[in-house]
């Protein structure tokens, strides 16, 4: 394999962009690896990445008597297809498309926002991380 397309997943979530912040991390991630050309057309390359975000969850995790929530945490879950040029599929394990991360509350709607957005992208990188070491493995001779 020597090059790859990631096709910006569909958004199956109610947050907004959360598509284009993971396709960005798997982008980042094979440019920063450098083991593969990365290529804008899914005809042109030996592997296309392809998918959906799912539905994003998010809970209280630690609580105070006097602040309520002191801390969440979301789940950031993803359903990729590896496809391979002659159309069959490299399978990746689930367990390697689902990652979580808290995140600190607050009574400021913007800090809130800020810290949910921070939290989701470092979800986001690690799923790319993963991602592409599971691909890795399953194409490596």
């Amino acid at each position: 394999m020597r090059s790859v397309a990631v096709d910006t997943p569909e958004n199956a979530s109610y947050e907004a962009g959360i598509e284009f912040m993971v396709a960005d991390a798997l982008r980042s991630e094979f440019l920063r690896r450098r083991a593969v050309d990365l290529v804008e057309d899914p005809s042109q390359a030996d592997l296309v990445l392809e998918g959906k975000v799912l539905p994003i969850h998010a809970a209280g995790r630690s609580f105070s008597s006097v602040v309520m929530s002191l801390e969440y945490e979301l789940t950031l879950e993803l359903q990729l297809h590896a496809l391979r040029s002659d159309g069959s599929e490299v399978a990746l394990d689930a367990r390697v498309l689902k990652e979580s991360e808290r995140y600190l509350a607050s009574a400021d709607p913007e800090v809130m926002r800020k810290n949910r957005d921070e939290a989701l992208r470092r979800a986001a990188q690690m799923l790319a991380v993963r991602v592409y070491d599971a691909l890795y493995v399953s194409l490596a001779p």
